[in-house]
């Protein structure tokens, strides 16, 4: 959509226009609401300032970028957003080639744009392309962020970031001095005034020169970007992120500027609906809803969602037992620490994004005799992956690593699958890996994680487990339990593929085929004992696991049948392929890899000679 010819009040009806699209969208599909509603007059505007098709636009997490999707070409299939085969939630090069970059964790988008801003320089084009990154205030709580604005102020790429700071979180301790000021910083006579001021001082003599530089310095003191001035890149605002035609010329000078710009943009989540304004962690992510209303359409689940059992568990354990301390990296209603720190502001921790420092931080509460829960998500444990060698396993401290959202998470797609986990956390020395398959086996794996002196990593599914509750033996570490017993052939269920397993047999109901059913618990160790022992009865193994099959728990297997000289066992992974899972709701994108219980006993049978 070529917009560059409107008029300001043509763009404000535009933004509204995007903001009603997105909101009945949303309210049926699900997705991410109150950001991107908040980004929606700062993505106009820069679609009416810089050029979609040469300049790199990066969106930090992608989450906010639906009214630039809107923008470019996608408007008429928007209604498919996060559905199977549909429109992603995030940025895709494959979706449209006007998203420069896959995006779905933090804290990404200003190293991307000085990557982009390097290749623009070496191409020749720099004046002719400028990357531009949208970036949340949330996002620059993480270290990534100022790695590369550190080599961006020294290097002085021309790249403009507009920092979409919808809590205030900046400008707030600032007060009125800013107010004030922001007037005049985001026009152009702040930018010539700091200009001139900087070629005086050149010419000045020395005296003269250090008076100069001390009133600059002071000038810069009261103003709330001096921690982007210090590190050499220019700053401008705070702005009305709402006020397009602001934005415009704010915009426009930030490109004349030819060098690094961050442009502070104060937005209020929600924009539009009134619902939703402000900050509430409650509709950053949404289910379909009634727009009137606000209220939920989908029916609670009967089952407790593994993240409520986890969250009332370590309650129950905290209260007990002042030793259990706890950390999450931004999303404490995400992995259920949200009423933990409410309780016990003192031994529980928000860190925000910052997952790295979250693992890390934990070590030495283990080391002084507490007993540390960091409770991330499998797809953002990836990003503290040095730190859970390096900090946590080389010292072997008494860490536990509750893994929320194993396995696949549905809408969220590719970024935010949970495939890679027991893969990247097999190898590392002194862990312990572990999974419970229901909410019984989840308590008593938690309280077992409560005394366990080395570090421990647990994972659990998005949701409830798909096996109904029933009691099952307290856990001991490495030991397997033979939960159904059958004939010739074994089922290997570790963590949620326990349910998957049971809910298979069921379907293998009046084939003649009996398979024993094994909860795992543990992938590491093995339970080399009893493995050991079934050899002798089953000879026709299959493997269930939510997880990456390369390097997972079939593998893990496998390899320990080659290390002891076993054969004879016909070992079938039923983990996920080596690739990349697209979004779409679970249970369709399980029936597209060939994972649903009715698909999986016909591979079964199959396998067994009993297709008819």
């Amino acid at each position: 959509m070529n917009i560059h010819g409107y008029s300001y009040e043509e763009l404000e009806e535009l933004a509204e226009k995007i903001r009603r699209k997105i909101l009945e969208t949303v309210s049926r599909t699900g997705g991410h609401l109150s950001s991107t509603l908040g980004a929606v007059d700062l993505i106009v505007a820069m679609h009416y300032v810089f050029d979609v098709s040469k300049d790199p636009f990066l969106f930090d997490v992608s989450h906010q970028a639906y009214a630039h999707k809107l923008l470019t070409d996608r408007w008429d299939r928007f209604d498919t957003l996060r559905q199977w085969g549909g429109i992603a939630g995030y940025t895709n090069p494959e979706e449209s080639p006007y998203d420069y970059y896959k995006a779905g964790h933090s804290s990404t988008s200003i190293s991307l744009a000085v990557g982009a801003a390097k290749a623009i320089r070496l191409r020749g084009e720099e004046g002719e392309r400028i990357p531009v990154a949208l970036i949340g205030d949330g996002s620059m709580s993480a270290g990534m962020v100022y790695e590369a604005l550190n080599e961006l102020g020294d290097r002085k790429y021309p790249v403009v970031i507009i920092l979409n700071d919808n809590e205030m979180s900046i400008a707030r301790p600032i007060g009125a001095i800013s107010r004030y000021l922001s007037k005049g910083m985001a026009g152009s006579f702040y930018q010539k005034f700091k200009k001139k001021t900087e070629s005086l001082l050149e010419h000045l003599p020395e005296g003269a020169s250090y008076l100069a530089k001390r009133f600059e310095e002071s000038f810069r003191l009261i103003t709330p970007g001096i921690l982007f001035e210090e590190l050499g890149i220019d700053y401008i605002g705070p702005v009305d992120g709402h006020d397009i035609p602001s934005l415009v010329e704010t915009f426009r000078l930030a490109r004349s500027l030819n060098k690094p710009v961050i442009v502070h943009a104060q937005t209020v989540k929600g924009k539009g609906y009134r619902i939703a304004e402000g900050p509430m962690e409650h509709w950053h992510g949404v289910g379909p809803f009634d727009i009137e209303t606000g209220e939920p359409l989908a029916a609670p689940s009967p089952k407790k969602s593994a993240t409520k059992i986890f969250s009332e568990t370590l309650m129950e354990l905290a209260d007990a037992d002042s030793r259990i301390v706890g950390v999450t990296a931004a999303m404490p209603g995400g992995t259920g620490l949200g009423p933990l720190i409410e309780k016990y502001p003192e031994r529980f921790w928000d860190v925000a994004i910052a997952e790295q420092h979250a693992v890390t931080s934990m070590g030495p509460l283990a080391k002084e005799g507490f007993k540390p829960f960091c409770a991330i998500y499998s797809t953002f444990l990836q990003r503290g992956y040095d730190q859970v060698i390096h900090d946590i396993a080389l010292m072997n401290v008494g860490v536990v690593f509750a893994i929320d959202r194993a396995g696949i998470v549905g809408e969220d797609g590719e970024t935010h699958q949970g495939a890679f986990d027991i893969s990247y956390l097999r190898p590392i020395p002194n862990l312990t890996l572990m999974a419970p398959f229901n909410e019984t086996s989840f308590r008593k794996a938690l309280r077992f994680a409560a005394h366990f002196p080395t570090p421990l990593a647990l994972r659990y599914p998005r949701g409830a487990f798909m096996a109904d509750d029933f009691d099952v033996p307290d856990y001991e570490t490495g030991r397997a339990h033979l939960l159904r017993e059958g004939e010739e052939v074994l089922f290997v269920g570790y963590g949620n593929g326990v349910g998957r397993a049971l809910a298979t047999r069921a379907e293998l109901a009046g084939s003649g085929i009996e398979p024993g059913v094994l909860d795992l618990r543990f992938v590491k160790p093995l339970d080399k004992m009893m493995l050991r022992t079934l050899v002798g009865t089953y000879r026709r193994w299959f493997v269930f696991s939510d997880g990456a099959r390369m390097g997972g728990v079939a593998s893990a297997i496998g390899e320990y049948f080659d290390a002891e000289g076993i054969e004879g066992v016909e070992l079938v992974s039923f983990e996920y392929d080596d690739r990349f899972i697209p979004h779409g709701k679970t249970p369709v994108v399980e029936e597209h890899l060939g994972l649903r219980p009715h698909q999986l006993a016909r591979k079964v049978r199959e396998a067994c000679g009993r297709e008819n």
